[in-house]
């Protein structure tokens, strides 16, 4: 016998739920771990237009950055973490973009 014909919803589904993405997060020992709702709620946005300032926008993240500390993720591991989270819009669309493993703590 054949093998089950597929449903649409089947063959339009995602292929994988974890899409490749351009960040390499560290590895960690920790089995689990929170970033509170509260700290990304503090996180400022950056749509990419051109009357908005690229480097306030990082100073501002690096300084929210800096007032938190997890005891299961180094500095670096939440800084990759909670980046994509401030971009959105045309500067979102950016980070999508760039090519597989292309941002790293050490260089690849």
């Amino acid at each position: 016998m054949g093998e089950r014909a597929k449903t649409l919803n089947e063959l339009y589904a995602p292929a994988s739920s974890d899409p490749p993405t351009c960040i390499v997060l560290p590895a960690t020992t920790a089995i689990q771990f929170e970033i509170r709702p509260a700290t990304i709620n503090m996180l400022p946005k950056f749509h990419g237009f051109e009357s908005e300032q690229p480097y306030i926008h990082l100073n501002k993240f690096l300084t929210i950055c800096q007032t938190f500390k997890n005891q299961n993720l180094d500095e670096e591991g939440v800084k990759l973490r909670l980046f994509p989270m401030t971009l959105e819009d045309h500067a979102a669309a950016w980070l999508y973009s760039l090519s597989t493993n292309s941002i790293s703590v050490t260089p690849p």
